[in-house]
């Protein structure tokens, strides 16, 4: 559900409905920040080529759960509920233990890093991608210290830097456009880490 037109499942064709077809969860659903793009496949296209090797790529070195958590943080930040509450979802099925995944949403809720029941190198990440969300062009290379002293590579930093900057694209295409999780399934990702064509979500 958006605030503008959007195409049915069952009433796509074409280059539309392989897209649909590609990025459907069970029974044909699909989320509605892609729906939202309807009117222009090639912009559902791209955000989930996006979305799917920033979060759900085998290259990446850090957890799928640590990426999930950044992006819940970020989202929060932003006032986004959808992406909130979908990627929750996607941390807690990750996690696997819920206890520690309420713990780490109340924390967000209360924007209190110091209680995240995280180790050091994911609470710098949080850190991080608050100032990134909330202060980007305060931005300076000594941000970048916490990261690399709590033992992050390089190749690791960019990975949290690309879901933030993922997320601030989400989190506006939902605000921008009214997105609902109406009809939606919380917290389905795309699997096949290994083949970044694999879209679809389980």
């Amino acid at each position: 559900m958006a605030w503008i037109e959007t195409v049915a499942f069952n009433e796509a064709t074409g280059k539309l409905r392989k897209l649909y077809d590609r990025v459907s969860g069970p029974d044909g659903n699909v989320d509605n920040i892609m729906m939202a793009h309807s009117l222009r496949p090639h912009s559902m296209e791209g955000h989930m080529a996006l979305y799917k090797n920033v979060l759900h790529h085998s290259g990446n070195a850090l957890p799928k759960w640590v990426l999930e958590m950044i992006g819940v943080w970020v989202s929060s930040l932003n006032g986004c509920e959808y992406c909130v509450e979908h990627h929750y979802q996607g941390l807690r099925r990750l996690m696997q233990d819920d206890t520690r995944a309420e713990a780490i949403r109340a924390a967000i809720e209360a924007q209190d890093m110091k209680t995240l029941p995280v180790r050091a190198s994911e609470r710098a990440a949080m850190n991080y991608a608050r100032k990134l969300t909330e202060q980007p062009a305060d931005m300076d290379e000594a941000d970048l210290r916490p990261l690399r002293d709590a033992g992050l590579g390089d190749g690791e930093i960019l990975e949290i830097n690309q879901v933030v900057a993922y997320f601030a694209y989400a989190n506006r295409t939902v605000l921008g456009l009214g997105c609902s999780t109406k009809g939606d399934v919380l917290g389905l990702s795309p699997g096949n880490g290994d083949d970044p064509q694999d879209w679809g979500h389980q």
